[in-house]
């Protein structure tokens, strides 16, 4: 088990070495460029604001337009896209920071007006009960829709995916990224084929727990493969029972997923802990378990404050510790959690879509404030 740190303490991770141990985490947004899904100079003063983070996950990029599942958000396969996303990492990277880019599939949690009346795609034809965001075309109005029923991925579908994902690393190591995160939490592409509620399929990609993992692995062996393993990273969400994810096996099948991202000798793995008010206890017995499977770094994510931080690297569960909403209003979050400063509020209407406002327009304090 790693040495316990404070948040305060450095770290390498992968190819990188980090001032400490508060990470941004990942968020939607959906203030891309239309059309194109374009990353833009508002999206690099966002990221570029918040380069205090010891490391920044950028907000999630689809792979493909097949990938796609929210309006407004960014790509990552087109060069257009490219060039929006070198925006942002200059940006960063002037302000001192370091940023992984979110590599994202997101399966059936999609609408058929996002794939010219196509259904979304998903290891099987599985109702289920899950909603994205989506801005109606007439009214200009974003509002939460339910997905439908999606198609079963045919095989040879696959292993374009797979190829999607390769490419879209490369683009983004490309764009500037210092690496990428595979999104497999969620609920979304990866996390669909590693669990039995929505994974019925009767081929080498469905049933065992090992041919349920075999599209993850395929996944991270193209990206590791196309970029390296050290710039290559995984989101995953052992306690997700929301989106019609309540796997009964799913917490085996991550602890064996584990073992086989220490072998390949990734950057990190990103856990996504139960965030809502009524979720289940992450038990110590299950954190104890994925650590003896994967000594790498760990970041852990999911209403973490200061002394929850603390306690989880303390005992060696945990290297880094993501927030996600806290960011959102205090673009130095790092400094006001170390030195225990007042938390702006952020205004939830704000959060998808929109300008400047909620977005870029929240100060950071001035840095003679004392609490």
């Amino acid at each position: 088990m790693p040495t316990p740190a404070s948040l305060l303490a450095p770290l390498t991770v992968g190819t990188l070495t980090l001032p400490h141990r508060i990470v941004m985490a990942p968020m939607t947004r959906a203030r891309s460029t239309q059309p194109g899904d374009l990353p833009n100079a508002l999206n690099a003063t966002y990221y570029a604001q918040r380069a205090s983070a010891a490391l920044i996950v950028s907000e999630a990029a689809q792979i493909s337009p097949q990938g796609k599942g929210y309006s407004f958000t960014p790509g990552i396969y087109s060069e257009e896209q490219v060039r929006g996303w070198q925006l942002v990492t200059n940006a960063v990277h002037q302000a001192g920071g370091r940023i992984f880019l979110q590599l994202w599939h997101v399966g059936r949690m999609s609408h058929p007006d996002f794939h010219d009346g196509a259904l979304p795609v998903a290891p099987s034809a599985l109702p289920f009960e899950g909603q994205i965001w989506k801005v109606d075309d007439t009214t200009g109005i974003g509002a939460m829709v339910d997905s439908p029923t999606p198609r079963a991925l045919e095989r040879a579908e696959i292993a374009a995916i797979v190829e999607d994902f390769r490419k879209a690393a490369r683009n983004a190591i490309t764009a500037g990224f210092d690496g990428v995160e595979i999104h497999g939490a969620n609920g979304y592409l990866v996390d669909q084929f590693l669990r039995t509620t929505s994974n019925h399929r009767q081929d080498e990609y469905g049933g065992s727990r090992e041919n349920r993992l075999r599209f993850l692995k395929e996944v991270v062996d193209a990206v590791a493969g196309e970029v390296g393993a050290q710039r290559t990273a995984i989101r995953l969400a052992p306690f997700l029972t929301a989106r019609g994810m309540d796997c009964p096996d799913i917490l085996p099948t991550i602890l064996e997923a584990a073992s086989f991202l220490q072998e390949r000798g990734i950057a990190y793995l990103h856990l996504v802990e139960a965030d809502w008010d009524d979720a289940p206890e992450i038990t110590e017995a299950f954190r104890q378990q994925l650590r003896e499977r994967f000594s790498n770094p760990i970041i852990v994510a999911g209403n973490y404050d200061k002394p929850r931080a603390q306690w989880v690297l303390e005992h060696g569960y945990a290297d880094l510790v993501a927030f996600g909403r806290p960011f959102v209003a205090n673009p130095d979050f790092p400094r006001r959690l170390v030195e225990d400063l007042p938390l702006a509020p952020f205004d939830g209407a704000t959060l998808f879509g929109g300008t400047a406002k909620g977005y870029t327009d929240y100060p950071a304090l001035p840095l003679a404030h004392a609490a």
